[in-house]
């Protein structure tokens, strides 16, 4: 699941694998597409163990859904809803067909740009958010204030991000309590539980 480096063999794509729930085993192909960096589905499974007791019935928003692992994986698991953001057009595409592929009507993708989306948009509040967004391009840091401050979150949300710093140099909502956290290469993972006060 790691990004390959240069052109590869099978023409600028990937294959994500669900790892549990009611999808197990389900592969589907992705494309490829600018600052698309995959879940490693070791680092996959760690986040979803921490997030075992809260994934079901949950309302999940993805905002850099990508090749649209964290979505699925999530609505296999359980999750009541899903609503994943992206720009990519091919990416949105296809991950439309995955969910028709699995005859499943709990998730949703829109094409669009997260960050005007969290600004522009009526809020509704989510359980669980994941945050994935290409690097180097300074999108983490006001997602998360958007989504704080135009309350896209529920009283006690739970937020993934992954980042190229480290968890500490975020400067993320005072009011989100880190959970765990790992670091896999150059990428640091981590996991936010939101608590009353922000």
């Amino acid at each position: 699941m790691r990004k390959p480096s240069g052109k590869p063999a099978h023409g600028g794509g990937g294959q994500l694998r669900i790892i549990a729930g009611q999808w197990r085993s389900r592969r589907f192909a992705f494309p490829d597409g600018p600052g698309l960096r995959p879940t490693p589905d070791r680092v996959r499974e760690t986040l979803f163990n921490w997030l075992a007791p809260h994934i079901e019935g949950a309302r999940v928003l993805d905002c850099f859904a990508g090749s649209g692992a964290m979505l699925l994986e999530s609505l296999s698991r359980g999750a009541a809803s899903a609503l994943g953001l992206d720009l990519n057009p091919q990416s949105v595409a296809a991950l439309r067909g995955h969910l028709t592929t699995l005859d499943c009507t709990t998730g949703q993708v829109q094409q669009v740009d997260a960050l005007r989306h969290l600004e522009s948009q009526p809020a509704t509040p989510f359980d669980l958010v994941f945050l994935d967004p290409p690097f180097h391009q300074n999108l983490l840091a006001p997602a998360c204030a958007l989504l704080e401050e135009r309350g896209w979150l529920a009283s006690r949300a739970w937020v993934y991000c992954e980042s190229e710093t480290a968890p500490s140099a975020l400067g993320l909502p005072g009011n989100w309590r880190l959970h765990r956290e790992k670091k896999a290469g150059q990428v640091y993972y981590s996991l936010w539980e939101r608590t009353q006060g922000g």
